[in-house]
C-alpha cells in the first residue's frame, strides 16, 4: 500500500511538471520572430557568432513583453510602454554591440521594429 501511494505521488508530480505542447507554441513563435529579426539586423551589423547568439536571446527575452503590452494596453499608454521597453532593450543591446554597431542598430530599429501610432 505504501509503495502504491509513493508511486501515485510520483506520477502526479511528474505529470504536473511536464511541459504542455500547447503552451510551447508561443515560445516557438517568439523564437522564429527572433531569428527573423536577428537575420535582418545581422545583414547590416555584421555580428560575430557570439554577438549573434546574445542578440537573438535578448530579442527573445523582449518579444513576449512587447506582445503583452500590445495585447493589454491601448492608445498613448500602450505607446509609452512600448517606447519605454524599446529604450530598455536598446540599453541592454549596448552591452552586446560595439559602438559603431550600436549606432547603426538604433537607426535600423526605427524601420525594423516600429513603435506604432495612436489612432484617434
Amino acid at each position: 500500500m505504501k509503495k502504491l501511494i509513493v508511486f501515485i505521488t510520483l506520477f502526479i508530480g511528474f505529470t504536473a511538471f511536464s511541459q504542455d505542447p500547447f503552451l510551447q507554441k508561443d515560445t516557438d513563435n517568439h523564437e522564429m520572430r527572433a531569428d527573423a529579426l536577428t537575420e535582418t539586423y545581422n545583414a547590416e551589423l555584421a555580428l560575430s557568432s557570439k554577438q549573434e547568439l546574445l542578440f537573438k536571446k535578448k530579442i527573445e527575452e523582449f518579444l513576449p513583453r512587447y506582445d503583452a503590452i500590445r495585447k493589454n494596453y491601448e492608445g498613448r499608454d500602450k505607446l509609452n510602454r512600448i517606447l519605454s521597453l524599446g529604450e530598455e532593450e536598446s540599453a541592454e543591446m549596448r552591452d552586446i554591440l560595439t559602438q559603431p554597431q550600436f549606432d547603426l542598430y538604433v537607426k535600423m530599429k526605427v524601420k525594423v521594429q516600429p513603435i506604432g501610432k495612436v489612432e484617434k
